[in-house]
């Protein structure tokens, strides 16, 4: 039997084992308890489990008297804004983000729009030791429908201020987009056209049965760089199934790294905004780079898009994100936004006016390893304990495990919040020697 995995990143299993139906009753009840028992926003991925689990979160959520507005297939960004334009008390978003078919997963939205701060997690999941008290026949809640999230969300992209979306139209763009048939095909498509893309689609059919390995990495994107050089398109797009994550390919099908679509954003929103951006600890080195160039700090926090969000709202940073792809466009919402990510990026190109290749060239480049540790669930925190002591002469940074920071590379070591392993995080001015700082580091810290 598979572990249930909750953390500050919500709720997650391989369903009809770790995470069934009748755990999504309880779940959505208790989340529609600490919501106050108010109007709960729902959405989903394309996921074949989706569809079972929302009309479980459904039950539960009316069974403790919960309006429920189900929004059906969307992104997590669309879930999110809708939760705060709609005045809503909380929102679930059912999706398993990229992982594997079998599993799926319940993200936990708050009243503002944003996901549980970590102390409203961990009061969530104390409450879910204690019985669910049901509301009486006479206080249930009532459903409904929204199917116009997409549309609103497409309108707060394109109202972006600092996008010249008729410059961006003249451009004609040719681009290709995968959405590894997830809820991706139902935005992204449309966004691209609004903007006067040729668009050519590929895996856009939100059916849950994912054309290839979900993860937006290099190895799983072989046929989007191929797609890309054969129609000699501007740039290739990937998302995840619930489109919070950005993967670009250039103009010559050359995949270019999750990592370069935050510094690409970066690159564009700081020549017109300038102001601190927030990053998570395990992002690029090249942000610092652009951020000295354009005369601004850089702020990072844990890992996890909350934490960044919370940061950028709280210091009103005009760009921000994760390093695996996670864009966060302030004047859209406070969360990882893939859809706002294309309009970003186009923009770079439109007033760049030059290949992206030309483009990522102008960016410092570093190279990322990253591996991970499985071990015995008693012996996590003695491996990073060692690898406290064995760097002990180096800066270090303790917000989320422990960073190693070195004269011109650092070594993340931090236990997963969604999976039982550690995970080490290199980044180095060369790929070899990333990947021998990680080697090293991983049969020092694991000899114990």
């Amino acid at each position: 039997m598979s572990k249930l995995m909750i953390s500050v990143s919500g709720i997650r299993g391989i369903y009809g084992e770790s995470l069934t139906p009748d755990m999504a009753v309880k779940f959505a009840a208790h989340f529609g308890i600490i919501c106050g028992r108010g109007t709960i926003v729902i959405g989903r991925d394309s996921r074949t489990t989706g569809e079972a689990l929302m009309h479980a979160v459904v039950s539960g959520l009316l069974s403790v008297g919960c309006n429920v507005v189900n929004l059906g297939v969307v992104s997590t960004p669309t879930v999110l804004l809708a939760v705060e334009d709609s005045g809503a008390s909380g929102g679930l978003a059912i999706t398993a983000s990229h992982n594997p078919q079998n599993w799926n997963a319940f993200k936990l939205v708050d009243k503002n729009g944003m996901f549980f701060y970590p102390e409203r997690a961990e009061a969530y999941k104390a409450a879910l030791e204690t019985p669910v008290v049901y509301a009486a026949w006479d206080k249930m809640g009532k459903y409904s429908e929204d199917n116009e999230a997409i549309d609103r969300h497409l309108k707060k992209i394109l109202a972006i201020p600092y996008l010249d979306i008729a410059a961006i139209k003249s451009k004609k763009f040719k681009v290709v987009i995968d959405s590894v048939n997830g809820a991706g095909g139902l935005i992204s498509p449309l966004l691209l056209k609004e903007l006067g893309c040729e668009v050519i689609e590929m895996n856009s059919q939100p059916t849950g049965h994912f054309a290839h390995v979900a993860e937006p990495l290099k190895e799983n994107l072989t046929d989007l760089c191929r797609v890309v050089k054969e129609h000699q398109a501007d740039i290739g797009f990937a998302t995840d199934p619930d489109v919070d994550r950005l993967a670009i390919v250039d103009n010559n099908g050359d995949y270019i790294g999750e990592e370069f679509s935050l510094l690409l954003a970066e690159k564009f929103v700081l020549a017109i905004n300038k102001g601190d951006i927030v990053l998570n600890l395990s992002s690029s080195m090249a942000s610092d780079d652009i951020a000295r160039e354009h005369g601004v700090k850089v702020h990072r926090t844990k890992v996890g898009e909350i934490n960044v969000g919370k940061k950028m709202r709280e210091i009103k940073a005009p760009i921000g994100g994760e390093g695996n792809g996670g864009i966060i466009v302030p004047e859209v919402h406070y969360t990882r936004d893939a859809p706002a990510g294309m309009a970003i990026i186009l923009g770079l190109l439109t007033r760049e006016n030059r290949p992206l290749s030309e483009i990522v060239k102008d960016i410092p480049h570093y190279y990322f390893h990253k591996a991970k540790i499985e071990t015995k669930p008693e012996l996590l925190d003695k491996i990073i304990a060692k690898a406290f002591s064995i760097y002990a002469d180096y800066d270090k940074d303790l917000q989320d495990g422990l960073k190693i920071i070195g004269k011109d590379f650092w070594i993340h070591i931090r236990k997963s919040g969604t999976e039982p392993i550690i995970r080490v995080y290199v980044e180095s001015p060369s790929a070899q020697r990333s990947q021998q700082i990680a080697e090293d580091t991983i049969a020092k810290i694991t000899d114990i």
